[in-house]
């Protein structure tokens, strides 16, 4: 809850900047709800002449008005101090005084301090111009301490209301001499110097600071008392003793494992102590874990640690009291076979609706995968056929392997060459030539085209003339492709 003037705007917050002095009082975590203001004080009874008055970092006392000034809630007021004057603002006035004087067991009567005046403008002006030295003082003050190497962290420092005493608020693991440190800050800073104590909650509420829930520190914000928190409050709530996720910003133990901590109590009166242990006719169980809200207990044989076997609390009870009664149970594997979990599913509405989070993605196609063994589409042949630098793979010869014969058809003017060239392939493949040949069946088919249209006579002479060319390829190592051709057209020539 803030004042007016902290609102927002624009995005960016405004702040009173009255550093938590303003005229409404709600900037502070102390600030206390007067519910009895609108009440009148009843005929023939005095109002209560106590107030409370906070000073910097939620600090409050308890002063009597003597003076019988008419005080509201957000005066600045001259309060008695051991010596000279303070200034503070009043926060709480009337009846509800007295009911947190009692509260806190605050004496009416010894050490009551008093109040002398409302602060006049003299005093503010002294008042902030103190408040302003004490940022940069603070940092001279941390240099000093350093440099004499002693084992405390100065984290605030508060001007009295007159200007003439700084004390300064330190935390420390042990004792510290700071006798030394004492006389340089008041050489440095020219006033009367307080040195005081303070625990590491008492300065994370001073300072502030986020939580790891993400909101700002308890202690900072409404916290006021600061309760001990042991390790046994982890162990109730089944917490890993981790000391970097129990501790908060204070380096202690946070305060928050205290706050369920009774419900957890609670509820664990319903369970058996967990260090009873189980008597079976398989073997002694011991307990594991337990869990609090299902109201479960894990419990293992002793030697079969890893093989957990769950029951209930009620199943636990009755295996003890028969124990008591010196039975045993046969084994725990009755009782946890009755408590298999089946696989419930949980049906979620949408407030939106029941549309599916995907429905905007675009389907994925099925990827088949294409059978290319065998394709190349990158290294395609482009040569046309007509090309002279044609060459026949078939004509290579692979490894120690035979060349095999291509299936041609049978023509009797093919007999003689064939058997001819069959016993020099098949015992050792010849090389292939560097230079290739000319055709002679070509020129031959020419000349046996032109004689066929003069005569019979002559077109058989012709026919003799292309056999005896196709053997003289064979026996020179021709390629089987070259002989093929010119036995076809020998055979379409006869």
């Amino acid at each position: 809850m803030a004042c007016t003037s902290c609102s927002t705007k624009d995005g960016q917050p405004g702040g009173c900047k009255n550093n938590g002095t303003c005229g409404t009082d709600s900037c502070n975590k102390l600030t206390v709800f007067d519910w009895l203001s609108n009440m009148s004080v009843p005929n023939g009874e005095k109002p209560f002449d106590f107030v409370e008055v906070r000073f910097k970092n939620g600090r409050k006392h308890y002063y009597k008005n003597t003076e019988n000034l008419s005080l509201s809630i957000g005066d600045v007021v001259a309060t008695e101090a051991q010596s000279g004057h303070d200034i503070g603002m009043v926060t709480l006035a009337g009846e509800l005084v007295r009911v947190q004087m009692k509260r806190k067991k605050v004496s009416q009567t010894e050490d009551v301090l008093k109040i002398y005046r409302k602060a006049s403008q003299k005093d503010i002006d002294i008042w902030t111009e103190a408040r302003d030295k004490e940022e940069p003082m603070k940092v001279k003050a941390r240099q000093f301490a350093i440099g004499l190497n002693l084992q405390m962290k100065i984290s605030d420092i508060e001007f009295q209301g007159d200007a003439s005493k700084v004390t300064f608020y330190y935390t420390a693991e042990d004792r510290v001499d700071f006798r030394e440190l004492i006389k340089l800050f008041a050489k440095e800073f020219r006033t009367r110097i307080e040195m005081k104590q303070i625990g590491f909650r008492q300065e994370a509420a001073r300072l502030g600071g986020i939580g790891s829930c993400g909101r700002e520190l308890c202690c900072s914000t409404w916290l006021t008392d600061f309760r001990s928190v042991s390790t046994s409050a982890a162990r109730y709530q089944q917490l890993s003793l981790n000391p970097q996720k129990l501790a908060g910003q204070c380096g202690k133990l946070k305060c928050c494992l205290n706050y369920e901590l009774d419900s957890y109590l609670d509820a664990l009166k319903a369970f058996p102590k967990t260090d009873i242990k189980l008597f079976t006719e398989k073997g002694t169980a011991v307990c594991q874990k337990t869990d609090i809200f299902k109201g479960h207990m894990w419990y293992a044989y002793e030697g079969e640690w890893m093989n957990w076997h769950k029951i209930t609390t009620d199943q636990a009870r009755e295996i003890i009291e028969l124990n008591r009664k010196k039975e045993k149970v046969e084994s725990l594997e009755e009782y946890a076979s009755d408590l298999l979990e089946e696989d419930i599913k949980s049906d979620f509405e949408n407030v939106v609706g029941q549309d599916s989070l995907t429905r905007f993605d675009s389907p994925k196609g099925s990827k088949k995968r294409k059978n290319t063994k065998g394709r190349n589409p990158k290294n395609k042949n482009t040569r046309k056929p007509g090309d002279k630098k044609e060459v026949n793979t078939l004509d290579k010869p692979k490894g120690n392997a035979p060349n095999k014969p291509r299936n041609k058809p049978e023509s009797k003017v093919d007999n003689k060459s064939a058997n001819k060239a069959e016993p020099k392939t098949q015992n050792k493949p010849k090389p292939r030539p560097k230079q290739r040949p000319k055709p002679r069946a070509k020129n031959d088919d020419r000349t046996a085209k032109i004689d066929q249209s003069k005569g019979p006579v002559k077109s058989r002479e012709k026919t003799q003339s292309a056999e005896k060319g196709s053997d003289k390829a064979s026996s020179k190592g021709n390629t089987k492709s070259d002989q093929g051709k010119g036995d076809i057209k020998g055979q379409d020539n006869a």
